[in-house]
């Protein structure tokens, strides 16, 4: 299950209810989905959007998502320092971000512009939907996995658009099993 921190605030929020009306006061839709689709961990990325192909067919039609793929990181991926390079800066996409946790977890970082930097850990069953313009950036936790279903809009995907500011050096990027750093000041 997420974890949601406020660092500004002092404040950590756990219970899903709560994560969900915090987020959606702050424009990003969370919902867990129930692990009812037992997968080997090592599945095909087709088995596993033929799994899930009913939650995602509801995904399309709500959100006009027309295709959905499956990333699979580990430490092994090649290059992975680079792919992760681009979106550990603070950015934003010209359509939604959709992400289902299938394994591993990740540490999305949320800049409002009305509301403090929000950081959300994610793990297997969690799914958020970042809309487009929304100003943030994305790390992996300290075992470096994560695999996950996108949803897109554009057919060809979705390019990060950077603010080129340094607002993401301001957070550590630890996951909150991790010793979670408040804002650098």
């Amino acid at each position: 299950m997420a974890t949601l921190k406020i660092p500004a605030q002092n404040q950590t929020i756990t219970e899903l209810e709560a994560i969900q009306d915090y987020l959606q006061n702050i424009g990003l839709k969370f919902d867990r989905w129930e692990a009812t689709h037992p997968l080997e961990p090592d599945a095909e990325a087709e088995t596993v959007l033929a799994a899930y192909a009913p939650e995602i067919e509801a995904l399309k039609k709500t959100g006009g998502y027309v295709t959905a793929d499956v990333i699979n990181i580990t430490p092994d991926t090649p290059n992975l320092d680079m792919m992760l390079n681009k979106f550990n800066k603070e950015h934003w996409h010209d359509e939604d971000e959709v992400r289902f946790i299938i394994a591993g977890h990740g540490l999305f970082h949320i800049n409002p512009i009305d509301s403090p930097v929000v950081a959300i850990e994610m793990e297997a069953g969690d799914l958020l939907s970042v809309p487009r313009g929304t100003l943030h950036w994305f790390d992996l936790c300290g075992d470096r996995r994560v695999r996950a279903i996108r949803l897109f809009q554009d057919p060809s995907g979705w390019t990060p658009n950077y603010t080129e500011n340094d607002t993401a050096t301001s957070f550590q990027p630890l996951c909150f099993g991790s010793a979670f750093i408040t804002p650098q000041t």
